[in-house]
């Protein structure tokens, strides 16, 4: 299964909780995590202006493309607050639940308005969550 799944949402959400899950789950080496905070740390980027996460956002596309090339399912999981900045099929995290990460909150987030699938976290468990994900990805 090549192809890009993309989980985009406000910090906190649960991105990169459903994210691991799904690795886990896949258990195969033809399965990749692309992670907005390990981004960060690799590119040692903690510019979290517009122009700071476009250029995160951005790297996260071209490695996405290059892994989904080379056969690999990637699964990136990072706030990505703009629509021209998404990728493969994207997936909206959202929640309600309070969060320790409401500094990183981005007041312009733009949500998908097409070609997209909402998943809401905040009553539902992390398998619940990642089986909805998987059933549309099938």
């Amino acid at each position: 299964m090549e192809k890009v799944i993309w989980l985009t949402g406000q910090p906190g959400a649960g991105k990169t909780t459903l994210a691991k899950e799904m690795v886990r789950r896949f258990n195969n080496d033809k399965v990749i995590n692309i992670d907005g905070d390990d981004l960060r740390d690799v590119l040692d980027n903690k510019d979290y202006s517009e122009r700071g996460r476009r250029k995160n956002i951005q790297f996260a596309i071209d490695m996405a493309k290059v892994m989904e090339s080379k056969g690999y399912l990637v699964i990136v999981s990072m706030v990505s607050p703009y629509r021209d900045l998404r990728y493969g099929e994207v997936f909206w995290i959202n929640s309600t639940r309070p969060t320790d990460k409401e500094k990183y909150w981005v007041d312009n987030f733009e949500p998908p308005l097409d070609a997209f699938w909402m998943i809401d976290t905040t009553d539902q468990s992390v398998e619940e969550s990642v089986n909805e994900i998987l059933d549309v990805c099938r």
